[in-house]
């Protein structure tokens, strides 16, 4: 990559940034170009250069936002539970790493809710199903005797709730001290009888 292309690549990361924030302040509908330009020093005109509308660059973050779970699930084909013990790890280490990780999951969370969001955004996010994957790989762990018994939907939303609260503590609250992963997994965890 040449230092022209590696520099438009770090502007447009930095818009991304910027919108995020605002984004998750303000809200989409709130949210207007202009103050994502401002915000990020630089013209109207030149925020379009990078992204053709606020619609499209609400877009590339979501599309962020559903890559990143899904990547996550692309591992499910190990152990069920080392599955969820190096989930719970990788995402909170993340989160922890990142503040950009952890306000993606505010992000999603208010698209998913938001009557303001785009129909072709609902679109998108209708497709993403990490519950289908969850459970499936939690019916296999309970089978193989490493996670607790009991609905396992009602796991996979636990274990996913825990992390998506975590995640948007840490987002709003950076200083805040991060919970061990250890906690969340002890969701699913069988203990001996």
């Amino acid at each position: 990559m040449t230092t022209r292309e590696e520099q438009k690549e770090k502007r447009k990361a930095e818009i991304l940034d910027t919108a995020l924030d605002l984004f998750i302040c303000k809200g989409y509908a709130a949210t207007k170009i202009s103050d994502i330009a401002r915000r990020a020093g630089m013209s109207v005109g030149l925020m379009f250069h990078y992204f053709k509308s606020k619609e499209k660059l609400y877009e590339e973050l979501i599309k962020i936002g559903i890559s990143g779970p899904m990547g996550v699930m692309a591992q499910s084909n190990t152990e069920p539970f080392l599955f969820f013990k190096n989930s719970a790890e990788f995402i909170l280490g993340l989160v922890k790493a990142k503040p950009f990780a952890a306000k993606m999951f505010v992000l999603m969370s208010q698209a998913y809710y938001s009557e303001a969001t785009p129909k072709s955004i609902k679109d998108m996010l209708s497709g993403f199903d990490i519950y289908g994957q969850t459970v499936a790989l939690i019916e296999q762990g309970q089978r193989n005797g490493t996670i607790r018994e009991g609905n396992p939907l009602a796991l996979a939303i636990a274990y996913w709730s825990a992390i998506q609260g975590i995640a948007g503590q840490l987002a709003l609250n950076p200083s805040l001290p991060c919970p061990e992963s250890r906690w969340i997994i002890d969701i699913l965890r069988r203990r001996p009888e």
